[in-house]
């Protein structure tokens, strides 16, 4: 019998000690995650809410289930759901193979539903099923930290289930030959079998983005910590380095940048598309470190004071905007993706007590509600991808490509930041708008798909469920609906892929291993 536990105990430590470094004892020689929680209690920190609350929340659990059921059904292991041909679909973002990122991305969402079966499936088929290491073409360094890094991060901290860590380190390592350029600013793409990288071609001559490169600071700060290996928080604190040390034309940061050169490419500047969750990361790493990064803090607000001098317009008709630049000249344009910045700029608001604070929550209030508007000016009641403001049309689509909705999760994100932050219960009200207008348009029979154009009651339907709609979307509405106490601001801060990650010092799940907390 005692055999048995000293060979049952050598396995597990043999486990927990795998990949990016051992699990460090502490002096006392008791391991320090053996002293901390196991596992998030949803159930503990899931407070009241009313009746109608109740309903709504039950309503995005089933379109979750409803996602999820079709996804396991129709394209189990495969990166997407076609849910109209109802088969699997890869997205060029996660190359040719099949490393199931919808499981990968939707598992914590499963978790804080309390969908504890489809957890478990979900975590059983990672464990046997996942491996990158043999992965013979191009990833997106960005989109593979993100949603796989991030996902698994995100699980071992609200779990404690080592095989997250060790998977999270396993693809941080897999990333690593990406940052091998002169500049130590990596490249978008990478072949996990060659190790060999490069940028896109259309990417202003071969240069890194912004948005790419400048969003990596939360998982590998977290990586280094819980592995006790510094090797992946170097590697970005050196990016934010190279970025201190370069001219910013109007104090704004382009969104292209050369690895080889580490010269601005095309000046082109955005919050959204290739730039926004660059500015996520610096307020959020300093949110991620309780305050500790002042240099990210600092870095977010010198940005924003530029972004705000130069970015920042009022429609004739009064709508707030941000556009983006290029060559100085603002194209007054703003993308879906750009309406992040309303909780952004609300986040930003509650945590300074300076002049500051009201400025940036009466941006946030703007930001939002001219996002809210993109929904409400549409047939389908859904926002289309970009829309512009002219002298005869504000905040709508013009081009034809410009129409269409993926699923996309940034308006519901900023509802739900904003419901959190002033209690005003329009943003839940906004939000519930939002998830009826998606099950009127997106629901099919297989899951749920984007549309061509929101601008047409009988839109042509793009035929995929984007694994960002189960990791993000539906999170982000089901919250909306939930008391504030279940993934409380004052403990968590969430990737920009609404993976939920533990704040430093505050949070008894952040589970940092004692070596990187000498080394801190």
């Amino acid at each position: 019998m005692q055999v048995c536990v000293v060979l049952l105990f050598l396995v597990n430590f043999a486990r927990i000690g795998t990949l990016a470094g051992p699990v460090i004892d502490g002096p006392s020689g008791r391991n320090v995650a053996a002293r901390q929680p196991k596992t998030y209690s949803v159930a503990e920190h899931d407070g009241p809410v009313d009746r109608k609350n109740q309903r709504r929340r039950a309503k995005v659990r089933e379109m979750m289930r409803h996602a999820w059921d079709n996804y396991v059904r129709h394209a189990w292991g495969k990166n997407e759901l076609r849910p109209i041909t109802k088969r699997g679909h890869t997205a060029s973002i996660f190359g040719t193979g099949a490393l199931g990122a919808t499981i990968v991305d939707g598992l914590d969402t499963l978790y804080i539903m309390g969908m504890d079966k489809e957890y478990q499936q979900g975590r059983d088929w990672i464990e046997t099923h996942f491996n990158i290491s043999s992965m013979n073409s191009d990833l997106s360094v960005f989109e593979t930290n993100i949603r796989f890094i991030g996902g698994f991060l995100s699980c071992y901290a609200l779990t404690g289930d080592v095989m997250f860590r060790d998977k999270a380190a396993k693809v941080a390592e897999s990333l690593l030959p990406a940052f091998q350029t002169p500049t130590g600013i990596p490249n978008s793409l990478i072949n996990i079998k060659t190790g060999a990288s490069k940028n896109y071609g259309w990417a202003s001559g071969g240069c890194s983005i912004l948005s790419e490169f400048g969003t990596l600071h939360l998982e590998f700060s977290y990586l280094s910590d819980v592995t006790g290996n510094p090797l992946f928080a170097s590697k970005v604190a050196h990016i934010r380095q190279v970025l201190q040390r370069m001219d910013k034309p109007m104090g704004l940061y382009p969104n292209y940048l050369n690895p080889k050169t580490k010269k601005w490419g095309q000046h082109h500047m955005s919050i959204g598309a290739l730039g926004d969750s660059f500015y996520e990361y610096l307020l959020k790493a300093w949110i991620q470190s309780n305050h500790e990064d002042q240099e990210a803090r600092e870095m977010f607000d010198n940005a924003m004071t530029a972004v705000f001098e130069h970015m920042l317009k009022v429609s004739p008709g009064g709508l707030t905007y941000i556009t983006d630049v290029k060559y100085e000249r603002p194209e007054h344009k703003m993308d879906h993706l750009a309406c992040f910045s309303g909780g952004l700029f609300g986040l930003a608001s509650s945590t300074l007590k300076n002049e500051m604070s009201d400025k940036y929550m009466d941006v946030a209030k703007g930001i939002t509600n001219t996002c809210h508007e993109s929904y409400d000016r549409s047939l389908t009641k859904l926002g289309p991808e970009s829309f512009r403001f002219t002298e005869s049309v504000e905040a709508k689509a013009i081009k034809t490509n410009d129409k269409y909705y993926i699923l996309r999760p940034e308006v519901v994100e900023s509802y739900f930041y904003m419901w959190r932050l002033t209690k005003d219960q329009k943003y839940r009200d906004w939000g519930w708008e939002a998830a009826q207008a998606i099950e009127k348009h997106c629901r099919v029979s297989g899951g749920y798909t984007g549309i061509k154009n929101v601008y047409l009651e009988d839109s042509q339907k793009d035929d995929v469920q984007q694994s960002f709609f189960l990791a993000e979307t539906l999170k982000y509405l089901y919250l909306l609906f939930s008391d504030d106490s279940l993934l409380s601001f004052d403990e968590w801060v969430f990737n920009t892929e609404a993976h939920p990650l533990p704040i430093k010092g505050v949070n008894p799940l952040y589970r940092q291993v004692e070596e990187a907390r000498t080394k801190v």
